[in-house]
């Protein structure tokens, strides 16, 4: 019977598990509040974890009906047999299907394969400019087995020169409008090197690849000539100057290359996206992380020459673009564009990349709109990245447990003025406390390995620090100086060495100070970067010091550093110095 006045009728009696459902629910509510208050990135940081996972899986699983290791070279063709008639790649208007792509680098590994002296495991040296041929001679090369190696369509002469020679290619492969570039370096370059131009009409010595193309078989290349057994060799060099002096080439191996291709999934991309890539394809971001993206995912991208920001969203709206790549530079120059009615009418969601100031950052939204930013960090021949999944405004990424699992890194004690790491009476680094900066380190070991760079096995050993913490460990030093929060979140502080970022590019003072110091008045240059008000990194600054008795010549200055430098490296600022003599 129920009791009298409890409000139910009579005969029914209150079920007994009903307080302890009560009781479970606001135990629950509590948990609930507690877990938001305490660790208010617990389910997103989890959620990382299970992404991170799963791409671990795909990079080093083995698949196929004969378990063989798959690259992204595999991955495209997968796509092409999949999806042929899916746009590929949009570039000034033109569409390439995945299935066109396919043939066309068909043809390239034909042509190479059978008029070249080109074998399985030989290095082949691309210079080219944004274009689809840039993908097609990739992709031919990846299918006869052999390492390509990205020049900077922006350097020239000794530098130029320099890249070509560490990386030792058998063959050159030149973009139509890179052959007087060359034909400045020809007499220099060393003895043996074929060298092919996308044009039909070239000089004496130079093969025309366009030409050969135009009557090539596009019949399929057969995967013996670049199934792998390992995933740890090498499958494309891409040139860095790191922390310190003239590009070197650093070694990514087809692992490396699997595992950048997720990135774009990991930010949450799908195979409907339209991916708009105005980034340099010799750098790591738009080739490894964009151009492979797309394949990992079967999506669309728009590739464009040369970044326009009066162009942007005009071509944003016309390919209706969903998702882009920025640089912190590109991000500023949108910004400083002027004002239109509209600019948030479009459909992009998505921005992926790194270097975006706090500023600039929330200027970004608050005039374009709901766009998720996803920064993330990672040097090109680095065994350590980092995903912001969390939208926190001027973060690199979160250094959580989870995040602990797959890298061992710390911040350790830097001594500025030495430019060196701390280290104590028995010779041993230290972490710095939250809030403080520190030199990020990422341990070397058979699971994050460091590959180094092409012939140069001195710089190779100089971005290794021994002995950090006990005897016999390796670490691979970024270079660059990091803060942690109290939250773990990870903001980029400053770059050490000799080299500055300017205008989206790396800066080797050494070389900037070498050019300058080529002229006959030039007694000695330094070359620094310095911080300008409104600018993302350091400009350069030249500090000359002229030869007794010798003026400035303004203008040979001007013509020498045109001459020799990309425009990224000309130094903005000209310092003169006295020369002092001083007397017993």
């Amino acid at each position: 019977m129920a009791e009298p006045g409890s409000g139910l009728p009579s005969g029914l009696a209150v079920p007994t598990f009903l307080p302890w459902l009560t009781g479970l629910g606001a135990g629950m509510v509590f948990l609930s509040f507690l877990q938001k208050l305490l660790y208010p990135y617990f389910w997103s940081d989890l959620w990382y974890l299970l992404k991170m996972v799963r791409c671990g899986l795909w990079t080093t699983g083995k698949h196929g009906q004969k378990g063989e290791l798959v690259t992204v070279l595999d991955k495209f063709l997968i796509q092409a047999k999949k999806r042929p008639q899916k746009p590929f790649i949009i570039y000034e208007g033109d569409i390439y299907t995945y299935e066109d792509v396919d043939r066309r680098s068909n043809k390239v590994a034909h042509v190479l394969l059978n008029h070249s002296p080109l074998k399985r495991g030989d290095t082949v040296a691309l210079l080219m400019s944004n274009e689809p041929d840039f993908v097609h001679v990739w992709f031919g090369l990846a299918k006869l087995g052999c390492v390509v190696a990205f020049l900077n369509s922006n350097v020239r002469s000794v530098s130029l020169l320099h890249c070509i020679r560490s990386c030792e290619p058998r063959v050159l492969v030149v973009g139509a409008g890179f052959l007087e570039t060359i034909e400045d370096i020809l007499p220099r370059l060393p003895e043996g090197i074929s060298i092919w131009a996308m044009k039909d009409s070239v000089p004496q010595g130079i093969i025309s690849l366009k030409e050969k193309l135009s009557t090539a078989s596009d019949c399929h290349v057969p995967r013996s000539h670049h199934a792998i057994s390992n995933t740890k060799t090498p499958y494309l060099y891409i040139f860095t100057s790191g922390t310190t002096g003239l590009p070197k080439a650093a070694m990514i191996c087809h692992l490396a290359a699997m595992k950048s291709s997720t990135g774009l999934w990991a930010f949450g991309c799908t195979p409907d996206d339209i991916i708009y890539i105005t980034l340099p394809l010799y750098h790591s971001a738009a080739s490894l992380v964009g151009i492979g993206g797309c394949i990992e995912l079967g999506a669309t991208c728009v590739l464009r020459k040369k970044f326009s920001a009066s162009q942007f969203w005009n071509d944003c709206r016309k390919y209706n673009v969903t998702v882009f790549q920025y640089i912190g530079e590109l991000c500023r120059y949108l910004c400083k564009q002027p004002k239109r009615e509209g600019e948030k009418d479009h459909r992009v969601r998505l921005a992926i990349g790194n270097g975006a100031r706090s500023d600039v950052w929330r200027e970004f939204l608050d005039r374009f709109g709901n766009i998720k930013m996803c920064e993330f960090y990672g040097a090109t021949e680095g065994n350590i990245n980092f995903m912001n999944h969390t939208g926190k405004i001027g973060s690199v990424g979160r250094a959580t447990f989870f995040h602990k699992l797959f890298f061992t890194f710390h911040l350790i004690k830097y001594d500025f003025q030495k430019d060196e790491p701390i280290r104590d009476e028995q010779g041993w680094c230290s972490d710095v406390k939250k809030g403080e900066p520190g030199l990020l380190i990422s341990q070397v070991n058979e699971k994050n390995p460091f590959f180094g760079y092409a012939g140069n096995k001195k710089q190779t050993e100089k971005k290794l620090l021994c002995d950090v913490f006990k005897k016999g460990d390796v670490y691979f030093n970024t270079g660059d100086l990091m803060v942690q929060d109290q939250e773990d979140f990870l903001y980029f502080w400053d770059r050490i060495g000799d080299t500055f970022r300017w205008k989206g590019e790396n800066v080797a003072t050494t070389e900037v100070g070498a050019i300058i110091g080529m002229l006959d008045f030039i007694q000695e240059a330094n070359v620094y970067g310095v911080v300008v008000p409104g600018y993302e990194g350091k400009a350069g600054m030249a500090s000359i010091t002229l030869k007794p008795n010798m003026s400035l010549d303004l203008e040979k200055v001007y013509e020498q550093v045109v001459k020799f430098l990309p425009a990224y490296a000309r130094p903005q600022f000209l310092r003169m110095q006295l020369l002092k003599i001083f007397e017993d």
